[in-house]
């Protein structure tokens, strides 16, 4: 896993879906026994649409619209976004406990409530993390997003939750 800046600047080509995008859709059920992390990036989206795992490329945003990730809870749709190669997420809302679970995975999510409905897929966004905001220069289209909270960011920063933790200091006699 990488770790990224705490004030990274990301920029990267558009992958666009819809709203009501269940964890089904990002991972279908019928790919619940690839075990390997690192292997459910080949079925990202498979659920949305046939073409979607080959049309994802590494440095890619996913793009969505109201209530992504909603349905199971299982911790592979998140895994499959990452994996796939998306170096971040954007949408109007999250289900929560996928918005967690890429959290912790160290995957930013960003809610921007006002997402146009003009940026397209295949367009180039560049996210600036640290300080709420996106642009899509082609079109000159520029929206706000709410930051991630420091304490989560922190975990983003680190790769996720598990290298966070594996990066404090020892406790004598904890670990």
């Amino acid at each position: 896993m990488t770790t990224r800046a705490a004030n990274d600047v990301i920029t990267g080509r558009v992958c666009r879906i819809g709203d009501d995008v269940s964890t089904d859709h990002i991972f279908p059920a019928r790919r619940q026994t690839v075990f390997k992390p690192e292997e459910t990036g080949k079925y990202a989206l498979e659920g949305y649409g046939s073409e979607y795992p080959g049309k994802i490329r590494p440095g890619d945003i996913l793009v969505a619209g109201k209530n992504l990730g909603f349905g199971s809870s299982r911790e592979q749709a998140a895994w499959a976004l990452k994996y796939a190669g998306f170096q971040a997420i954007v949408a109007k809302s999250f289900a929560r406990i996928f918005f967690r679970n890429c959290i912790n995975i160290g995957l930013p999510v960003l809610i921007a409530v006002d997402l146009p409905e003009t940026i397209a897929d295949g367009s180039v966004l560049r996210i600036d993390l640290k300080e709420g905001w996106a642009v899509e220069a082609a079109k000159a289209i520029r929206f706000q997003f709410e930051t991630i909270p420091e304490f989560l960011m922190a975990y983003v920063n680190a790769g996720g939750l598990i290298p966070f933790i594996n990066s404090l200091p020892k406790a004598k006699g904890l670990r």
